[in-house]
């Protein structure tokens, strides 16, 4: 809070311990509440950092996430790991209200907020809607590309927020430890007819985002 570690980055754990007379074990349980409060976070074989402000999340808004970033003095960037085709199966043939079995497209994705990875996304789309979207530009905003290219805005959402620890497949991506606690957003989105057209899995480092919502 004083600005002693204005540039970021904090020292060692053994540099901490030795300023500050203390055993590695206390010092752990102090940073280890840091880390729970927000204050500071960890990345592996990086070490502790001043954690930045959380991003303002409104799940109401449909602002993607470029512009929800630059709304707030921040800067966005995405990395496609993957775009194919998918079989659907379980719950996300639900939620996309297609048959077991039936085809989709998914996009797995790579947020960061000023050079930070901050969220995984898995996107699930029903490729009726979107033909050839795999071809296109996929580090673009897909609501922009929804629109531009095909015509179809958002008319109705569903969220599902579930705390809980990151899984082995997403938490190496936001450079934790798998376990680690984070945020799964699950959203289900329609069309302005109120087609069921995508849903997302959002796999949040936790200590990155304030979810706000007024109505």
């Amino acid at each position: 809070m004083a600005g002693e570690f204005a540039g970021g980055r904090l020292p060692p754990e053994r540099t901490l311990s030795e300023q500050f007379s203390t055993t590695r074990i206390t010092l752990r349980e102090a940073l280890g509440q840091l880390e729970a409060q927000g204050i500071i976070y960890r990345e592996l074989r990086r070490g502790w950092f001043i954690a930045p402000p959380r991003l303002i999340y409104n799940p109401l808004h449909h602002s993607h996430f470029h512009a929800m970033a630059s709304e707030q003095g921040r800067i966005a960037c995405t990395e496609v790991l993957a775009a194919h085709e998918v079989t659907l199966a379980g719950r996300l043939a639900d939620d996309l209200m297609l048959p077991q079995g039936s085809p989709a497209y998914c996009i797995k994705r790579v947020r960061s907020i000023d050079g930070r990875a901050v969220l995984y996304v898995e996107h699930y789309l029903n490729p009726a809607c979107f033909p050839g979207l795999l071809e296109e530009d996929l580090t673009r905003s897909l609501t922009h590309l929804y629109d531009q290219r095909y015509g179809i805005r958002y008319g109705g959402v569903r969220f599902t927020i579930l705390p809980g620890p990151l899984p082995a497949f997403a938490a190496p991506l936001l450079k934790v430890a798998a376990g680690s606690p984070g945020l799964l957003i699950t959203r289900v989105n329609r069309d302005q007819q109120q087609r069921v057209i995508d849903c997302d899995c959002e796999y949040w480092r936790y200590d990155a985002l304030c979810v706000d919502v007024e109505v």
